[in-house]
């Protein structure tokens, strides 16, 4: 897609299909207001962010729940499969390999690599976890999409740039790291400390007010 689509459009979108998925009626329709009410934005913003991507529904008659869902789906990606390798596989990793969501969405976790002897060899379900040491061979052999990262912060830039010279292109970090990527690799963080600490601000305030 040549157009350039902000990310918090993209969050949106994400939770519109959601909100679709739980609607009692998957064979009826939804108006933008309808969605708007249930994600906490306007029907103007759910129209502006759904025309960026063609024509959907009927003046008058709302959206289809199925179509909608449907389209939304193939614009975020999700009408297909992502192999996914994931390096780290301490209690972080261990929770994320068993959160069946990503399944459910498509995103296939094929490999699970470590540095630590002591857990290489082991088996995660049908996985064997495997030496850190050959992430860049896993990376060509199961053709990995995405890589997640559940590793020390001290690990982690040397192995972004191993995995970007192996062809990764899109990397979600959940090490307390500032990273630096090329332009055509997607990276997203997920810092836990950062958002309790976005908590912790806002109950601060709060307390301030009374």
């Amino acid at each position: 897609m040549s157009r350039k689509v902000s990310e918090s459009t993209v969050r949106r979108l994400s939770l519109y299909l959601r909100i679709l998925e739980e609607m009692a009626s998957p064979g009826g329709t939804v108006s933008s207001e309808d969605l708007a009410e249930r994600t906490g934005t306007t029907a103007a913003q759910v129209r502006k962010d759904l025309s960026l991507f063609g024509s959907f529904g009927k003046r008058g008659l709302g959206y289809s729940v199925e179509e909608l869902s449907g389209r939304l789906r193939a614009i975020l990606g999700l009408d297909r499969t992502w192999n996914v390798a994931m390096v780290g596989a301490g209690r972080i990793g261990s929770a994320l390999f068993e959160y069946s969501g990503f399944w459910k969405r498509g995103f296939h976790i094929v490999a699970v690599l470590d540095a630590d002897p002591a857990k290489v060899g082991r088996r995660w379900g049908p996985i064997t976890i495997q030496d850190a040491s050959r992430l860049e061979e896993v990376i060509g052999g199961a053709g990995v999409d995405i890589l997640i990262l559940a590793v020390p912060a001290r690990e982690v830039h040397a192995i972004v740039d191993r995995a970007v010279a192996a062809g990764v292109r899109a990397i979600l970090n959940f090490a307390p790291a500032q990273l630096k990527v090329p332009e055509d690799v997607a990276l997203k963080h997920v810092n836990m400390v950062m958002e309790l600490e976005a908590l912790s601000f806002t109950l601060s305030q709060d307390r301030k007010e009374r």
